[in-house]
């Protein structure tokens, strides 16, 4: 009977840990960006919030790509965007990408399944500030996928990133 007792309480603790361990912590520094909507993982009211320490502990992932943007090919640096919204536990099919200055794109929850898309916070190196297209920019991968070099997938490349919702 003691023996069953001990493995009953072995099994609680994890599932207890376990499910610890998916819980979204919440923000120690300020804030950089909030995900609403369809989520279940939440940490600020109905909201779920990440700050530049939550992003970084996320896996980053590198891409060096050519843009519109810039005269010459740059490396952004980030965690893969559907890797911060699986954090969020999302439900939805679709994001509302909005920018601090209210610019906002749609962009299909399939995108980020099909093409490894960041969330870069760096480019060649140096944090993404706000006059530098920071604090998030959303970046495909172009060089990889030629097929992206579009008029739509570009307006979905939403730079000054600081709202996200899912529906």
């Amino acid at each position: 009977m003691l023996k069953f007792a001990r493995t009953l309480l072995a099994g609680s603790l994890v599932v207890v840990f376990s499910a610890n361990a998916f819980a979204l912590d919440k923000p120690t520094g300020r804030p950089i960006l909030t995900v609403s909507g369809l989520i279940s993982e939440k940490n600020a009211g109905n909201d779920a919030q990440f700050d530049t320490a939550m992003l970084d502990k996320l896996p980053q992932q590198k891409m060096t790509v050519e843009t519109p943007w810039y005269k010459t090919a740059q490396t952004f640096e980030g965690p893969l965007f559907r890797d911060v919204l699986k954090a969020t536990g999302i439900k939805g099919k679709k994001l509302y990408v909005v920018a601090l200055n209210d610019y906002a794109a749609e962009i299909p929850l399939a995108d980020l399944e099909k093409y490894d898309v960041i969330l870069a916070r760096k480019i060649n190196g140096k944090v993404l500030h706000v006059r530098d297209k920071g604090p998030l920019f959303i970046m495909y991968p172009f060089d990889k996928k030629p097929e992206l070099r579009t008029k739509d997938i570009y307006s979905r490349c939403v730079w000054q990133v600081n709202r996200i919702r899912v529906e």
